[in-house]
């Protein structure tokens, strides 16, 4: 450092680490030394380097992490979707599609950015298989044996501490364990719904919700809804008034596949727009855990004092999706729910509900997930910023704080099943954004999967799939 220099000496730390991610010695996501290390470095005060990277973060170069550090930021100017404005009436829903687009994904040639997995290196798959291993060995016997439908008591126990997390104050005996959040969904609407009747949900929504649905035979109303702030609660009050809504059913944070996240104002006026109506909310709150800002947000569930939401959730996108340990709170609906798991499958095997108890109990999951959100943050603003480099300048991107999905909106005439069976002639699955509707909108968008280790091919197919659109749209522009 030049201390004889008009410039304050943060100024001068400032401008050597712009300069050091302009040469692209430090790229994208990449972690900058600590305070006390870049002090010890530059031999100067730990307030010079605050300031410092103060100034940095106010130019748009790098980000902070809570409990992590400061990260390369990427310089990302794209725009938003607007809110949805789907066509706001009942659907039968037809899900037939969306089996073709997972038949092709499930090739193992294909890389993976139309489904919402991680790569198996995320996951502490290492830690599980020696607390399974234990768990067979201390249980043998009882790893055989049959259970109580509502799942065994200490993984109850620690679900109920977790719940504390989000905002709920559960007891144990209120908790049901289900094969993944799929069963918990399933179970929630069965016991609240009847063949026929219509549920209102998020528009984009899930396309497995909308599998539920249709195996129950049920109706769906979609609802506009925001990137950011979720369902409209004006649109849902008028859906109530005038039309004979049986349930609704939402991703509460960082939904799938908007990312969006509902303010606790919202949460709590969803809360009191369903209880006076005396209509049952199913929650899925899958991605809770994966906030990109530590705190865990609340779950709708923390808001409810008279019973009416039914919380869904799982470790299925935090730790193993293969162990498919989940779990539904359930408390007018109780008796139904316990009823309907008993005779769907009587119980959720033991040897997985033991280990993902031991790996809460002993701090595992705590350690993971910090360092799976970083990750996750990370993966997504490379995500991102290959999108704005590679893809027409017209195309919107969602900006989630948290989750592992991306929503696409190209301009109106994009055909997106054209895009899809183009990518995958250079074997890449996207997510086509007609699943994600029973009237089968948004064909001119699609989500991208986040959850994939970053890698030369992860960017070379967002490369290939930004030329592809780039050349449909070209194409549709000179037929005019």
């Amino acid at each position: 450092m030049n201390k004889s220099s008009d410039k304050h000496l943060y100024e001068q730390v400032a401008d050597r680490i712009q300069e050091l991610i302009k040469q692209k010695t430090l790229q994208i996501g990449d972690r900058l030394p600590s305070v006390r290390k870049l002090r010890e470095q530059l031999s100067v005060s730990v307030s010079t380097v605050t300031e410092a990277y103060r100034l940095l973060e106010d130019r748009g170069l790098i980000t902070v992490r809570p409990q992590s550090g400061y990260y390369v930021k990427a310089k990302i100017v794209s725009q938003e979707p607007n809110p949805s404005a789907p066509p706001q009436q009942a659907s039968i829903i037809d899900t037939s599609i969306v089996s073709r687009v997972y038949a092709n994904i499930e090739q193992p040639e294909i890389i993976k950015l139309g489904a919402a997995i991680s790569s198996p290196e995320l996951l502490p798959i290492a830690t599980l298989n020696r607390i399974m291993g234990q768990v067979i060995r201390t249980y043998s016997e009882i790893s055989h044996s049959y259970h109580s439908p509502r799942g065994c008591a200490v993984l109850r126990h620690e679900v109920a501490k977790r719940l504390m997390d989000a905002g709920c104050a559960i007891a144990p005996e209120r908790i049901i364990i289900t094969n993944g959040t799929t069963e918990a969904v399933h179970l929630a609407l069965q016991a609240v719904t009847k063949p026929g009747d219509t549920v209102a949900i998020e528009s984009p929504c899930y396309y497995g919700l909308l599998q539920i649905l249709e195996a129950l035979h049920l109706k769906a109303l979609e609802l506009p809804t925001d990137p950011r702030e979720g369902i409209s609660l004006e649109h849902l009050e008028a859906a109530l008034k005038s039309s004979h809504i049986s349930a609704c059913a939402v991703v509460s944070n960082f939904s799938n596949p908007l990312g969006s996240c509902m303010s606790d104002r919202r949460k709590q006026d969803l809360v009191e727009l369903v209880t006076k109506y005396n209509i049952p909310l199913i929650e899925d709150d899958i991605y809770g855990d994966l906030s990109f800002a530590g705190n865990r947000p609340k779950a709708i569930k923390a808001f409810d004092t008279e019973g009416m939401v039914l919380h869904c959730c799982s470790v299925s996108k935090t730790i193993s999706p293969g162990l498919r340990v989940g779990w539904l709170v359930a408390e007018k609906n109780f008796v139904q729910v316990k009823k309907l798991k008993m005779v769907t499958n009587m119980m959720t095997s033991i040897v997985p509900q033991l280990t993902v108890a031991h790996f809460f109990a002993n701090g595992g999951y705590e350690r993971h997930l910090r360092k799976l959100r970083r990750i996750y943050q990370s993966q997504m603003e490379k995500t991102r910023l290959a999108i704005c480099k590679y893809f027409p300048p017209q195309t919107r991107v969602t900006r989630p704080q948290g989750g592992q999905v991306l929503w696409l909106e190209l301009p109106q005439n994009f055909d997106v099943m054209q895009f899809y069976e183009s990518a995958l002639e250079y074997r890449i699955s996207i997510a086509p954004g007609i699943i994600f509707s029973p009237s089968q909108s948004y064909r001119n968008c699609m989500r991208i999967n986040c959850g994939l280790l970053w890698s030369e091919e992860s960017e070379r197919a967002l490369q290939i799939l930004g030329a592809l659109a780039q050349q449909q749209l070209a194409n549709k522009i000179l037929v005019t």
